[in-house]
């Protein structure tokens, strides 16, 4: 296949992408019912895949409770179709769902003054057509992008089974950091830590993926504390195709300072 068709069959998958955004809402889970909701997707994704050990019918632990912590659910004509936990991991705040396992990397890149974006708790309905399934991964790691571009982080971390690296390696140029750990004790199986230099590629990465685009309303309603003045909506629409006209290569900044595993 030569490289205009590729390119065309890329142009093809992105604009489906978008096409599948537009039936797609987004819920910060801030209520005790929602997060049963997500708790019994991780169970039942997780134990489909014999991920990690498991009692009970659902999935909850601390970290989600952890005020740097923002757990979602993306709704496809209304259905809960997957879940991920976006972690803001700063210097001062180090609580994330891959520092369970990398603790000893991920605090040298905060020793260092980075700050971090970790995705973790990602899980999807094992039940969806394999058609739409393809596209899960980014209709729900487009949260991590928004969160990136936020909170204005130095990279995007990753921590994977190594033979899902591959993905993340060609779809956000990340890098690898661990490239493979053996008997992590939580997980039934190896892992990788890897991680996107988010502000290199972001204009990169939006024209190739517009999906993963938004405008800073979105990002604010996705995650700004609460204000009793001014509560926020249950769901919150995709802004990508009102982003596509937006200059690339900029930067817009929202709020400083203040995987795949799950």
């Amino acid at each position: 296949m030569g490289m205009d068709a590729l390119s065309g069959v890329a142009s093809q998958f992105s604009e489906r992408l978008l096409t599948l955004l537009d039936r797609v809402e987004y819920r910060r889970v801030e209520t005790g019912e929602d997060m049963e909701d997500i708790a019994r997707l991780r169970y039942r994704a997780y134990k489909a895949v014999d991920l990690m050990p498991l009692t009970g019918s659902t999935l909850i632990d601390p970290l989600d409770f952890d005020d740097h912590a923002f757990v979602f659910g993306i709704y496809l004509d209304e259905r809960l179709i997957s879940t991920v936990r976006v972690h803001h991991v700063t210097p001062e705040h180090r609580a994330s769902t891959a520092g369970v396992i990398f603790g000893q990397e991920i605090d040298s890149l905060l020793d260092r003054g980075l700050t971090l974006i970790d995705p973790g708790r990602f899980a999807a309905d094992p039940d969806m057509d394999s058609e739409d399934m393809v596209a899960v991964p980014y209709l729900t790691l487009r949260v991590a992008c928004m969160a990136s571009e936020y909170f204005d982080v130095d990279g995007c971390l990753t921590a994977c089974r190594p033979r899902h690296a591959a993905f993340y390696r060609r779809t956000f140029a990340a890098e690898t950091l661990v490239a493979c750990r053996k008997n992590l004790g939580v997980y039934n199986a190896d892992g990788t830590l890897l991680m996107a230099p988010v502000r290199e590629i972001r204009s990169w990465l939006y024209n190739r993926y517009p999906v993963f685009d938004s405008r800073l309303f979105e990002q604010r309603l996705m995650f700004e504390p609460d204000d009793p003045a001014t509560p926020r909506p249950i769901t919150i629409r995709p802004t990508a195709r009102l982003a596509r006209g937006r200059p690339t290569g900029v930067i817009r900044v929202g709020r400083t300072g203040q995987s795949a595993f799950g």
